[in-house]
């Protein structure tokens, strides 16, 4: 699924260059559930960029399948980000004005999806994650568990291979964490994905079947 080889990451302050990435090997098979840790400034967030074409690293490679997305086309990368992966962030990201199912949508109208067939999958995506009651409800009258769900079932619309998720249990209650990461583990367990977890939570590392240590941009595990 991933391999990495020699890739390094820099970035440019006023106070100078920062480098986030200092020579990475690592691979991850496909449908291997992988939580990444590490302290803060050690490179985790850079690496989740990289895993999901977000960034391109300066020097090494990054395939994912049959792509390198270090040497990738901008518009292959944007293939890839809409088509193979799907990202669940802390925030959740949603749109107030949307309900449940819109918000879930808009994950497929770049992909050019009619708009039956999009309420059709978003509806199916909603009830995968128990939400199918409500659909029709604004971010605002869901719960933060609730909320995330909504993120998860949008990442999982566009049937993706890959999952990462960044603190996807960050501002959420020990309960309502221990059911998203039930959903996370299940992805990888019954669907065959691969799921890769950036977390401080050394709960929710220790549900995944590999743990990965990333300190001072190197890796370990």
């Amino acid at each position: 699924m991933y391999e990495l080889s020699g890739v390094k990451k820099t970035y440019r302050k006023k106070s100078g260059t920062v480098q986030a990435i200092a020579g990475i090997d690592l691979s991850i098979p496909e449908g291997q559930f992988v939580a990444i840790q590490g302290p803060t400034g050690g490179g985790k967030s850079t690496l989740l960029q990289l895993l999901g074409a977000l960034e391109r690293p300066d020097a090494g490679s990054v395939r994912l399948g049959g792509d390198d997305l270090a040497q990738a086309s901008d518009g292959r990368l944007g293939e890839v980000r809409a088509k193979t992966i799907g990202f669940v962030f802390q925030g959740f990201n949603l749109i107030p004005t949307l309900t449940a199912r819109e918000n879930v949508e808009t994950a497929l109208v770049p992909l050019g999806v009619p708009a039956g067939a999009r309420r059709e999958r978003a509806a199916a995506a909603l009830a995968q994650v128990g939400l199918a009651d409500r659909a029709d409800h604004h971010p605002t009258e869901l719960s933060g568990g609730q909320q995330q769900r909504v993120a998860i079932a949008r990442a999982l619309v566009k049937e993706p291979t890959v999952v990462l998720a960044d603190e996807p249990t960050g501002n959420l209650d020990e309960d309502t964490r221990d059911e998203i990461v039930d959903i996370l583990e299940g992805l990888s367990r019954d669907r065959g994905l691969t799921v890769v977890v950036v977390t401080h939570d050394s709960a929710v590392a220790a549900r995944a079947e590999r743990r990965i240590t990333l300190r001072a941009g190197r890796v370990s595990g």
